[in-house]
């Protein structure tokens, strides 16, 4: 079944000896391209090793069974024949897992961009809680948050806020959180005590290199202007802030958080690459057949995809139905169970897409 996985073990054991070799140690570049080969090839290789000794276990006791007299020896086979018969189904499905086409996104940084939506100050407010929700979750990982935008309403809520996570494998967990989130509590605004329902809207962009996405600097506009907000005695006094201009596309970004006016052009053409390789990815993705189509969405903004209740502190995820009672603590980051049972979703999709294709 997994015969073919023999050629993997070999280009790995194969690899190990060409990264102790002078000639890939001395330059740098070969060295993380097979390090980086090396990595995604270890939990095959591991689980593939676990499947075989699994086999060879069954056909160890298979054979006992068939030749051995004695009755000690033929209860201990027995015993290990149906443990190895318990294991071999797990191991095979979580083989076939590692086995999905990967996303070539998947060990990507993130560009995460969050905007309140319907509900006014009652949105902005959430997309603060959003905000601060995914900051802890990066926190936890050892993450690094890159502030590059932020549009304040004066209540401590963003009308829009962009920032990146840095971080090994950050669109692989995070790409599930794109689309509409919805909210549903009594707003601090809110002097009848009344429940409101607002939302904001979160996109989650690979962070694309130079060598994803060329840009033509002549579709460029660039124009700066007076920084508003805090951020010490430049802001307000000089013109660090810009305003870029896709001529082509007509996308628009502002970067202000920089003192620098330098560094903060350089973030909104690191936005905007990321902003033209999703437009990209999605045209891609509109190019398949329906039936190719992952069960879980990972990038239709306009899809709405989760409610947090604070009166019931509940959080329900609509694509998988899935529903917590532990809204405080999502909230405060620990996202991995929603996190989770996404991933899972997506690859018990994947899964029965490729054996309905076979």
């Amino acid at each position: 079944m997994f015969e073919h996985l023999d050629d993997v073990v070999l280009r790995h054991e194969e690899l190990l000896n060409e990264l102790s070799s002078p000639e890939v140690l001395n330059d740098q570049a070969l060295y993380r391209k097979l390090m980086k080969e090396q990595n995604d090839l270890n939990p095959v290789v591991e689980k593939y090793k676990e499947y075989k000794a699994i086999k060879d276990g069954i056909e160890d006791s298979l054979a006992i069974l068939e030749n051995e007299k004695d009755e000690d020896m033929r209860e201990l086979a027995k015993e290990e024949l149906s443990d190895c018969r318990a294991r071999i189904e797990g191991v095979e499905k979580e083989l076939e897992i590692l086995l999905l086409p990967k996303d070539p996104n998947d060990s990507k940084n993130v560009i995460v961009e969050i905007r309140g939506g319907a509900g006014g100050d009652e949105a902005a407010l959430f997309a603060a809680d959003l905000f601060r929700m995914y900051c802890r979750y990066a926190e936890r990982r050892n993450w690094k948050i890159d502030m590059m935008n932020s549009n304040e309403n004066g209540l401590g809520g963003f009308k829009e806020v962009v920032f990146m996570i840095n971080g090994e494998g950050a669109y692989s967990v995070l790409k599930y959180e794109s689309g509409v989130h919805r909210v549903q509590r009594i707003p601090v605004t809110e002097s009848g005590g009344r429940i409101h329902t607002s939302t904001a809207t979160v996109a989650i962009m690979p962070e694309a290199e130079e060598v994803d996405v060329q840009i033509d600097m002549n579709d460029c506009k660039f124009d700066v202007f007076r920084a508003s907000g805090n951020g010490g005695q430049c802001v307000n006094t000089t013109d660090s802030a810009v305003r870029l201009t896709h001529i082509p596309t007509g996308i628009v970004i502002s970067c202000q958080d920089e003192k620098s006016q330098l560094k903060n052009k350089d973030k909104a053409l690191k936005v905007l690459r990321s902003r033209l390789y999703e437009l990209e990815c999605a045209k891609a993705h509109d190019a398949e057949a329906e039936a190719r189509r992952s069960q879980v969405g990972t990038g239709d903004r306009s899809e709405k995809i989760r409610t947090y209740n604070y009166p019931q502190s509940r959080v329900t995820d609509h694509r998988i139905k899935l529903t917590s009672h532990r809204l405080s603590e999502i909230m405060d980051g620990d996202l991995d169970e929603v996190i989770q049972a996404l991933i899972a979703a997506d690859q018990a999709a994947k899964l029965s897409r490729m054996e309905s294709e076979a």
